[in-house]
């Protein structure tokens, strides 16, 4: 693992913010489609730091080892943009119901975070069916943003984000913004719409939404392997807390799909 060294803190809409970071290894990271990685933070008054090895099971295990009190809480997130050294990673603020959360409305220049990857081994290439499908929700939607930006001009795509109101939505081309104020869901938009057979999917956000979206295309025709899904966060629950069967059962799907 590396230590990031905050650089720069932006606010971009009243419950999202964007935070530049320097750390040793970012210059020698390429970039894909999609990139995610382990942020880690530190404990009051403790340390980001867990182990110098590059091992994710050697790193891993020093995690676990370290005592609850002193373990920094890790999360997951999407990389933004990583170019030149510098990684930017947007975080969604709501209010102080996590560590995360909690850091980034109070990141300054100078802090530090623990990082484990982003890894290759987990990149995996946008579709080539004829029609792109993007859905998400406000934690998505950096992946969603880095992913469109990939696509050559005229490429055929739908794009449908799912935010608290219209002061959360940015400038990001084509997105379908679906707004919560005004009693619109994510699950509602994407399965109004018409898509045919050669579409390949990208699904990511609240993970109950993701599971009935990747049902719904599945019943609708689209292959499996034609559809990514990721569920970032759990309704009632934070990543600390046991993954539950439908959990697990997402796990597996997606551990088939990176292994077809």
């Amino acid at each position: 693992m590396s230590l990031l060294t905050v650089t720069s803190v932006e606010p971009l809409t009243p419950r999202m913010t964007r935070v530049t970071f320097t750390g040793p290894g970012l210059d020698e990271i390429g970039t894909w489609p999609d990139q995610q990685l382990k942020l880690l933070f530190p404990r009051p008054g403790g340390s980001a730091h867990v182990s110098d090895s590059p091992d994710v099971g050697t790193w891993y295990q020093a995690y676990t080892a370290m005592p609850e009190d002193e373990r920094p809480w890790m999360r997951s997130f999407t990389v933004r943009s990583l170019a030149d050294g510098v990684l930017t990673v947007d975080f969604v603020l709501h209010g102080d119901n996590g560590p995360a959360s909690s850091w980034a409305a109070r990141a300054m220049e100078g802090d530090v975070l623990g990082r484990f990857g982003p890894s290759p081994d987990y990149a995996r290439p946008l579709g080539t069916a004829d029609l792109l499908v993007f859905a998400g929700d406000e934690t998505a939607l950096p992946a969603i943003a880095s992913l469109l930006e990939l696509l050559p001009e005229g490429r055929r795509r739908l794009v449908f984000v799912e935010v608290a109101d219209p002061a959360e939505e940015q400038d990001v081309p084509g997105v379908r913004w679906v707004h919560r104020s005004a009693g619109e869901d994510l699950v509602s938009a994407v399965t109004a719409a018409d898509v045919e057979l050669s579409t390949w999917v990208w699904l990511g956000g609240e993970a109950s939404a993701v599971r009935a979206l990747r049902r719904h295309f599945v019943g609708a025709g689209v292959s499996k392997k034609d559809i990514e899904f990721t569920g970032y966060w759990r309704r009632a629950l934070t990543q600390d807390d046991a993954p539950t069967a439908d959990d697990l059962a997402e796990a597996q799907e997606r551990i088939a799909a990176l292994s077809g």
